[in-house]
């Protein structure tokens, strides 16, 4: 019979004789010099813009270029997912104005949510296909410089189709280095986009940048996607004063897979990638010309825009199956 009080009287002497020799060799380990190692620097950023105090609702905000380029882009008007709640969907093609929705409410292509490129504003007020119709697909995410966004209808200023929002894009004036791009990718994905900036006698930014894109995406009849875009900028920082005066022209064509019964699908008719009528698809042309100038007031500013714009778009869909 094992005593269980002697039993447990040794482990505790055997516990302590252990913890003793391990503390002491902890002490002699540690006795000895530890070699210097240097640690590379870790850099901790905030964001950069301080809203409290400035901003009247915690639902406004900025998103700046470094969190547009870590974000992975198929389609340009993507960009306006950096906004909390913001969710862009396509259909009947990567030439149509996409399909947005902010905190749960359909915006259709942009009806309810404004809109605007250095003052420009993008929603169109009278177009064939939908009133506020937003086609960003001409925008080049890496020109982009910064969005001030607003949520809700509590902003007067930004007008016409910003009942549930508004974004306000500005472009960059200057690249930190001239680039050039290719990229390819399944389905016969590619893009080309090349941009650079100089700097002028006059202290002024010259900036020019061209895109190609194409793409089949994964249906049964490709998309046959053929974009180019091009852009000229020249802009001026003064004193106070700011002006800038941006050219650019945008042309596209495709095929759209649009919707299908799910029946067919069901029944094997059709598969999920296919389509009942193989000449849907569009073809879109924009051209604008634009100018803005900002003078910075001891308590504000003042503002001017002037644009043309010259928008055409041929869509060929059948919402009927007829």
């Amino acid at each position: 019979m094992i005593n269980t009080k002697s039993h447990n009287l040794y482990l505790k002497v055997f516990y302590f004789i252990i913890g003793i020799f391990l503390s002491s060799f902890g002490e002699v380990t540690y006795s000895h010099p530890i070699d210097e190692q240097k640690l590379d620097d870790i850099v901790v950023s905030g964001h950069k813009s301080n809203c409290i105090g400035n901003a009247d609702a915690a639902s406004e905000g900025v998103v700046y270029a470094e969190d547009i380029d870590k974000k992975p882009i198929l389609r340009p008007a993507e960009v306006l997912e950096l906004v909390t709640g913001m969710v862009v969907t396509q259909h009947s093609g990567d030439g149509k104005a996409n399909q947005y929705f902010l905190r749960g409410f359909n915006l259709d292509h942009g009806t309810d949510f404004a809109t605007y490129i250095d003052g420009m504003p993008i929603n169109m007020p009278s177009h064939a296909h939908g009133q506020g119709y937003t086609d960003l697909n001409f925008l080049m995410p890496e020109l982009i410089d910064r969005i001030d966004f607003r949520k809700g209808p509590y902003y007067a200023e930004n007008g016409d189709f910003s009942s549930a929002g508004s974004a306000r894009i500005s472009l960059k004036d200057k690249l930190e280095s001239n680039f050039g791009e290719i990229t390819l990718g399944t389905n016969h994905y590619r893009r080309l986009i090349s941009a650079g900036s100089i700097e002028l006698e006059n202290g002024a930014n010259f900036l020019m940048a061209f895109e190609g894109m194409g793409n089949d995406g994964p249906w049964q009849v490709g998309e046959d996607l053929k974009k180019t875009n091009g852009l000229l900028r020249i802009s001026q920082n003064e004193g106070r004063d700011r002006f800038s005066i941006t050219a650019m022209a945008y042309q596209n064509s495709w095929m759209a897979t649009d919707q299908i019964p799910q029946s067919y699908i069901d029944s094997g008719v059709l598969d999920r990638f296919g389509t009942m009528n193989p000449s849907d698809g569009g073809e879109t042309s924009r051209y604008s010309l634009s100018g803005n100038w900002r003078h910075i007031l001891d308590d504000g500013y003042i503002e001017t825009s002037l644009y043309a714009i010259r928008y055409k778009l041929q869509l060929y869909s059948d919402f009927t199956f007829f």
